[in-house]
Order: structure tokens, then sequence, then C-alpha cells
């Protein structure tokens, strides 16, 4: 069975509490349970972590190289700054999907620029708390 790691950044936690007109009602583990069930609908594994430490996330992703097959990550805001999130992401090569729940391109200019997009597989965005299943679904079918 293929193993899928869920990585989700900084201020992610926050998901139902923090501007719920831009990110929804649902709380992160509701999102998460979603992914695993969804997981287990396409025959894969889900792992979910998450973590508002820039050092934790490399850490995660340096881990998960020889352990699975695919990452989906949310970087959060450290899509917009972290060259050591996509240092880790290029060094694993592990195909990885980019997840936002808003458009970035329609947000503050400085959303515009993803740091991550370049090294991963695809991006998904501006679906809500749909973009993490919708990405799910296209990794399943990458793999």
């Amino acid at each position: 069975m293929k193993k899928i790691l869920l990585i989700n950044g900084a201020n992610l936690n926050m998901l139902g509490i923090r501007e719920p007109e831009k990110y929804g009602a649902k709380t992160l583990a509701e999102i998460e349970q979603a992914v695993i069930n969804k997981g287990k609908e396409l025959g894969v594994e889900v792992d979910v972590y998450q973590s508002n430490i820039e050092g934790e996330i490399v850490e995660k992703i340096q881990q998960a190289r020889g352990v699975y097959d695919g990452i989906l990550i949310n970087a959060g805001g450290y899509t917009h700054t972290s060259v050591v999130i996509r240092d880790a992401i290029s060094a694993a090569q592990i195909p990885t999907i980019e997840v936002h729940m808003t458009n970035i391109h329609a947000r503050e200019e400085f959303r515009h620029t993803s740091l991550l997009s370049g090294v991963c597989k695809a991006i998904i965005a501006g679906f809500g708390e749909d973009s993490y299943t919708l990405a799910l679904e296209g990794l399943v079918n990458l793999l």
C-alpha cells in the first residue's frame, strides 16, 4: 500500500478559529481526518504532521525519504519565505503536491510567489478544505 505524508505548516493548527471567512470553520483535525478517509477510499495510507517550526518541517521531509511515496504540503506562510523547506523537498526526491486553501494569486502581493512550486509536481489552490482531498487524488493518480 502506498504511503502519503500530509504536512501542515505554521498557523494551520488554528484552522476553525483563524479567519473563518477565508479558511472556513473546520478544524485542522477535521480536515486531516477527511484526507485520511479519502486515502482509505483511494487505497493509500495517509499520515499527518503539523508544526509551526520551520526546522521541524525540514526534518520531517528529510525523514520521509524511503518511507513515503508522496507528500502533500501546505506550508502556510513558509510557502513564500522558506528556501530550506524548498531544498528539503528537492533533496527528498519524493513526489510532492503544494496545497493552499485559498487562491494565493488572488490575495496580497507577497503571497503570489511560492518558493516551493518549482520543486513540487503540482499545486492545488483555492478550493478551501477540498484543496486537500483534490491534491490527494491528484497525487495518487501521479503515483
